[in-house]
């Protein structure tokens, strides 16, 4: 599930697995479908 967090007066959101984060809630989704938790590196980008 994506998270949301304000910072600097923008949204911004957050990956539960790794906290990664993002200022796209479609690529925080993209993201955490394919997060593992373990790895920083995304296995996509890999």
């Amino acid at each position: 599930m994506v998270s949301t967090t304000q910072r600097d007066g923008t949204t911004w959101y957050r990956c539960e697995e790794c906290e990664m984060l993002f200022d796209s809630e479609s690529d925080a989704e993209t993201h955490e479908e394919n997060c593992d938790g373990e790895d920083d590196t995304p296995s996509y980008l890999q």
